[in-house]
């Protein structure tokens, strides 16, 4: 079992896409109706794919988990160029902080770093932090899930590829609970051969998560679940 995907709900998936592509000099890997794929990868590291999938209405919902961009001694020059590709300062009440936060052409947020000692060798996303209702509990889970391993960082827990190559995934205190609405950025994580699904379905529930599951969605070839604190993620099935 690896950690596969940043999955992104997108009104336009194709534009959204696109921005992110060139911001993060990733790869295309797709450009269908209704989804867009691009692939960030790491020498000697992980490959992490991008997927814009069409979402009907805007999400409404406190952003759970976001992309930091690394900008360290190289932070405005980066913050300009990502204006010129679409991007837009917000205000999401940060204050003086040390770190610029922009909006991204759908208006998601994501923050451009100042110089941290931890990031200076991640590649262009430094962290994508992700709220948790308890740091402790939910690093279990996650460090299970994606293989990755722990590593010094400013959150109470960060991950990082057994190569410390590639960005961190970083569990931060949660400002409130979730509510009901969904993430607008979620992980996948995907089988390998091997993997039992039922098998992987019981170690997550033995590591504080659960399965949801609607009849409305109909048969699906991954599995649907939430974490301790209610961040959604996809399990996928094994390639081949």
């Amino acid at each position: 079992m690896y950690w596969e995907n940043i999955v992104v709900d997108a009104l336009d998936p194709l534009t959204l896409g696109r921005f992110w592509e060139r911001a993060l000099g990733t790869e295309q890997l797709t450009d269908e109706p209704g989804i867009y794929e691009t692939r960030l990868r790491h020498d000697g590291g992980p490959e992490l794919d991008l997927c814009f999938q069409q979402v009907p209405e805007p999400p409404a919902e406190p952003l759970r988990l976001h992309l930091d961009l690394r900008g360290g001694a190289e932070q405005s020059a980066t913050v300009d160029r990502l204006l010129g590709l679409g991007a837009r300062h917000l205000d999401i009440g940060q204050g003086d902080v040390p770190w610029v936060v922009l909006g991204d052409p759908e208006g998601t947020p994501f923050c451009v770093m100042e110089e941290r000692d931890v990031y200076s060798d991640t590649g262009p996303i430094a962290a994508l932090p992700l709220d948790s209702g308890d740091p402790d509990r939910d690093v279990e889970l996650w460090a299970w899930l994606t293989g990755w391993v722990p590593v010094p960082g400013v959150a109470p827990h960060s991950l990082r590829h057994p190569s410390l190559r590639g960005p961190l995934l970083e569990l931060c205190p949660e400002p409130a609970p979730k509510g009901e609405g969904k993430n607008r950025i979620h992980l996948d994580v995907r089988l390998e051969g091997g993997d039992d699904a039922d098998e992987v379905a019981r170690g997550i529930a033995d590591r504080g998560g659960q399965e949801v599951y609607h009849p409305d969605w109909g048969e699906l070839p991954w599995r649907f679940f939430v974490d301790g604190s209610g961040n959604e993620f996809c399990v996928l099935p094994a390639r081949g």
